[in-house]
C-alpha cells in the first residue's frame, strides 16, 4: 500500500471498512487498514474509526502507531472494544482490529478531548467548545470512559444548549476497572475522559437508535408523578394500569413483562400519530405496592405520553429491521456508509446467532462498508434530542451527497 504522503484527494465520499482477526495485533492491524484503505482507491482519508479488541490491550501503542503511519493527517477516533463490529461479522470475546476510513470532501472535522471533574458540588466539563450552528450541518461523534466520564451530564447540556445536533457513538468497553479501557484520538491513547469529532459540512450523514423494544397496551397520559416515580396514569394508580395490562396480555407479552417492563416516554406531544422512534425507552426499577406507583430509570413530567414496553430477541429483531428500512427509505441518495455501535449485551447473548446486527444493515442497505464495536452504552437521538441508552444499535449513515 502506498503511504499516505502524496496520496490525492477525491470529490465524493468514499468509505472502507476492514476488520482481521489474527492472531498478532500487529498483523491484524495492518490486515485491517488493508481492507479499509483499498476501498479509497489511493485517496487519502479524512476520518478513521479504530477499534481494538481487549485482547491487544498491550499492543494498543504499535497499533495507534501504524495506523498514523498509514493515514498521514486523517483525524483517528476509536476505542477499545469488548466486541468489535466490521466487513461483514461480529467478533466477541476474540482479538480483533477493525477499521473504518472515509474520505468527506468539503467538510471540517475538529476532534476534542473532554474531562469532568467536580468541584463544590459542581460538575465542571473541560473542553466542551461552542457548537456549530445548525446551517453548517453538523454532527457529533462521541466516545467516553464510563468510569471517569458522566456522558448523560454532557447529553442534557448539549440537549438544553445545542438542541438538534445529533450525537452519535458509545462508551468504551472491554476494561474491567477504572484505567483500563482506551480512547483514540489522533496519535494519543487516554484512559480517562472523552474524545470525539464535530463533522461539518456538505456531507448527508443521519444518526438514528434501534432501542429493542415493542410497545404493548394503549398511551397514557401522566396525571401525577414526582421526579422519577410515576403515581397515576390516566387518573389512576400506575400500578393498577400495569395489572390490567398483564390480564389482557398474550401469555408470550405475560412472561416479557415478568422478565422486565419498560416504560416508552414520547419524546414530541405535537405528533398526531405516535410510533415507533417517537418514545425514549427506560426500564420499570420499582413497583410500589402501597401507593400503587412506578419508578422508572429516567425523570417523567405531568403531561407526558407513556406507552409500556416489552424486549426480548424477536421485538429487537423486528425493530432494529423497522428502523433501517424507514432510514433506507427516507433518502435516494447512495450511502457510503455506516458506523454501527451495538450494545454489549446484544449479540449472541440476545439473539442466540453471531453478527445479528451487521446482517440486519447489510440486508437492509446492501454490502456498504460498515464497521463499529460493542458498546457499554450507546448514544443516539430520539426526536431532537440525545440520549445515553442501553441495549440499543446506534448507527450514523453516511450517504453520498448528490445521486449519482
Amino acid at each position: 500500500m502506498d503511504e499516505v504522503a502524496g496520496l490525492p484527494r477525491t470529490d465524493e465520499v468514499v468509505v472502507g471498512s476492514g476488520l482481521s482477526m489474527k492472531a498478532d495485533a500487529l498483523t491484524a492491524a495492518r490486515s485491517a487498514l488493508d481492507s479499509a484503505l483499498a476501498s479509497l482507491d489511493g485517496a487519502a482519508p479524512d476520518l478513521v474509526c479504530l477499534f481494538v479488541a481487549p485482547q491487544f490491550e498491550g499492543e494498543q501503542r504499535a497499533i495507534l502507531d501504524l495506523a498514523v503511519h498509514r493515514t498521514g493527517g486523517a483525524t483517528i477516533l476509536g476505542c477499545s472494544a469488548g466486541g468489535v463490529i466490521g466487513g461483514a461479522i461480529e467478533v466477541e470475546d476474540s482479538p480483533a482490529v477493525s477499521v473504518w476510513a472515509a474520505t468527506l470532501p468539503g467538510a471540517s472535522l475538529r476532534p476534542f478531548r473532554l474531562t469532568f471533574e467536580r468541584e463544590d458540588d459542581h460538575a465542571i466539563i473541560e473542553g466542551l467548545e461552542e457548537m456549530p450552528p445548525a446551517g453548517e450541518n453538523p454532527t457529533l461523534l462521541l466516545f467516553a470512559d464510563g468510569y471517569s466520564f458522566p456522558a448523560d451530564l454532557l447529553l442534557d447540556h448539549l440537549n438544553e444548549k445545542a438542541r438538534g445536533i445529533p450525537v452519535v457513538g458509545g462508551m468504551a468497553s472491554g476494561g474491567l476497572e477504572a484505567g483500563r479501557n482506551s480512547l483514540f484520538l489522533d496519535d494519543a491513547i487516554l484512559h480517562d475522559g472523552a474524545i470525539g469529532a464535530v463533522v461539518t459540512g456538505p456531507i448527508a450523514t443521519r444518526a438514528f437508535v434501534s432501542q429493542g423494544c415493542r410497545p404493548i397496551g394503549r398511551t397514557y397520559a401522566v396525571t401525577r408523578s414526582e421526579k422519577n416515580v410515576i403515581f397515576e396514569l390516566g387518573g389512576e394508580p400506575a400500578l393498577r394500569r400495569v395489572e390490567e395490562l398483564f390480564a389482557a396480555a398474550t401469555p408470550r407479552d405475560q412472561l416479557l413483562m415478568r422478565r422486565g417492563l419498560h416504560v416508552g416516554q414520547a419524546i414530541s406531544e405535537l405528533k398526531p400519530e405516535l410510533l415507533r422512534g417517537d418514545f425514549l425507552i427506560r426500564n420499570v426499577v420499582g413497583i410500589d405496592q402501597d401507593s400503587g406507583a412506578i419508578a422508572i430509570a429516567d425523570m417523567v413530567e405531568v403531561g407526558q405520553t407513556v406507552q409500556f414496553q416489552v424486549r426480548d430477541a424477536e421485538s429487537a429483531r423486528e425493530d432494529l429491521t423497522v428502523a433501517l428500512e424507514r432510514e433506507r427509505a427516507s433518502d435516494d441518495r447512495p450511502i457510503a456508509g455506516v458506523l454501527l455501535f451495538s450494545c454489549n449485551g446484544r449479540g449472541q447473548a440476545m439473539f442466540g446467532e453471531p453478527s445479528h446486527d451487521i446482517g440486519a444493515v447489510k440486508r437492509a442497505f446492501g454490502n456498504v462498508p460498515v464497521a463499529g464495536f460493542f458498546a457499554a452504552g450507546e448514544f443516539g437521538p430520539v426526536g431532537n434530542r440525545n440520549f445515553l441508552h442501553g441495549f440499543t444499535a446506534s448507527m450514523l449513515v453516511v450517504r453520498q451527497a448528490e445521486s449519482r
